[in-house]
């Protein structure tokens, strides 16, 4: 939603305010954290890598960042309808190829570790699908959108402004 949009329609509950500014009282950290993200995406198809992040965040209910990455794929070529399935894929695998679908598991499973562990059977689907150094970025891009997500969701970033292609909130 744009401001335009909730300024258009009374009936919209309105904006929460964010909890702190981490790129300006941590500056070094965020800085740190883009550049993390620079180099964990390098080598990682964009589009898929959109995927990846859009699920993360999805499952740990980041909205700002599903705001985010979700307009960065669409900006990027991705359609509407696969962003929609995306928190329904299990039921929606023809929308997306074996390795979209071996990169959403391992997603899946490296986010929610809080359910033990990256499966054998996982991490071998992903491996039949990218070769070390595709697996090795696609984990750490796994890796580094879940810090992002404990960062936006703590510091509870407000979804809604984001614009593909501004440097000012992009991660």
């Amino acid at each position: 939603m744009t401001d335009t949009a909730a300024s258009a329609d009374s009936s919209y509950l309105p904006e929460h305010t964010p909890r702190l500014h981490m790129a300006k009282l941590a500056p070094e950290v965020y800085k740190a954290m883009i550049n993390l993200d620079a180099a964990a995406r390098q080598g990682v198809d964009p589009v898929l890598l959109e995927l990846v992040k859009i699920r993360a965040s999805q499952i740990n209910h980041c909205a700002f960042c599903m705001d985010m990455h979700s307009k960065d794929a669409l900006a990027a070529g991705e359609s509407v309808e696969r962003i929609v399935q995306l928190s329904g894929w299990e039921e929606s695998k023809h929308f997306y190829t074996a390795k979209e679908i071996a990169a959403i598991e391992l997603t899946e499973a490296i986010t929610l570790l809080t359910d033990g562990f990256v499966p054998d059977e996982v991490y071998a689907q992903a491996a039949e699908h990218f070769d070390e150094t595709e697996l090795a970025q696609l984990i750490a891009s796994i890796t580094v959108i879940n810090s992002w997500n404990r960062i936006s969701v703590t510091a509870r970033m407000v979804p809604g402004h984001y614009t593909p292609g501004s440097v000012a909130h992009r991660h």
